[in-house]
Parts: structure tokens; sequence; C-alpha cells
């Protein structure tokens, strides 16, 4: 497989959408829903809520590692905005939901410190978000492989 790269460079923000036939509450529980999380990104664990910190597990990176992660707004079943720091740096990601006639659209921005990792994050994400496209089809998850570092220069290119 030879995923082809969607996401934008907006400046500092780094913006990659993703198109469900599903209803709005549908993805929202894709995203917010440790059970579905899961399937995609990693489970996650604790009392979410606006300004509590959850744990989440990175469970498809090498160690699988838990990283605790902010819940800085939740409007459900539109927006989900949530913050982390590791030793890779910050990270404020930002999740937007609409709707049109059953059609769920997810707009996914990455708001970066600074566009050194882009290729990296880039390429991290269109693979994160097809294995959330592929979670909620039904589909096998996609080969990270497939992602980086062909994508990277494609994102570095944007800087």
């Amino acid at each position: 497989m030879t995923p082809t790269p969607t996401g934008r460079l907006f400046d500092r923000d780094l913006v990659l959408t993703r198109t469900f036939r599903a209803p709005i509450a549908d993805v929202w529980a894709s995203l917010t829903e440790s059970s579905r999380t899961a399937r995609w990104f990693g489970p996650w664990r604790g009392d979410a809520g606006p300004g509590r910190t959850i744990e989440v597990q990175m469970a498809y990176e090498e160690d699988a590692p838990w990283m605790d992660m902010t819940i800085e707004a939740c409007e459900p079943p539109s927006r989900l905005t949530v913050s982390a720091v590791d030793e890779d740096g910050s990270w404020h990601l930002d999740m937007a939901l609409s709707e049109n006639a059953g059609v769920t659209e997810l707009r996914f921005t990455h708001h970066l410190t600074a566009t050194d990792h882009v290729g990296e994050s880039g390429s991290g994400w269109e693979y994160y978000l097809d294995a959330l496209v592929a979670a909620h089809t039904g589909q096998p998850r996609p080969n990270f492989d497939d992602y980086y570092p062909a994508m990277k220069e494609y994102f570095e290119a944007q800087r």
C-alpha cells in the first residue's frame, strides 16, 4: 500500500482531515472512549474532563509508553483539545468534528512549537488518522513503514 499524504502546514499548524460516513456521535466516541481509542492509538485511564489530566498509552509505539495528557477543552460531540509534554517537546492537539447529511469530517490540528520535525509528525499523524479510519470501518490497520520515511519529504517541503 502506498498512502497519499494529505496534511498541510499553515504557519506552525499541521492540519489533516478525514471523512467518515457516520454520525458525529459515533466518530466522537472513536476519539473519546478508551475502548475505541485503543483500536487506533491506545487506551486511556483516569477521570476525564476539561482541565483534568489522564494517562494515555501510545500502544503502537515502541515499548507502548504511557503519557500524561491534559484535556484543555471538551465540547461533545464537536471539539476536543488536549496537550502533553514529553521528551520530544510539547503537543497541543485540536480535533474538530462537523456533520452534514450523515457524513462527519474530522479536522485534526497539531499546533507545532517549531517545524523542525514536521516530516516525522506529519507522517505519524497520517498513519494514526488512517488507523482511526481503518478501526472505524473494520479494515486492517495500516503499516507505519508505508508512511515513514516515505512521507517525510512531502511535509518538510511545506516549511
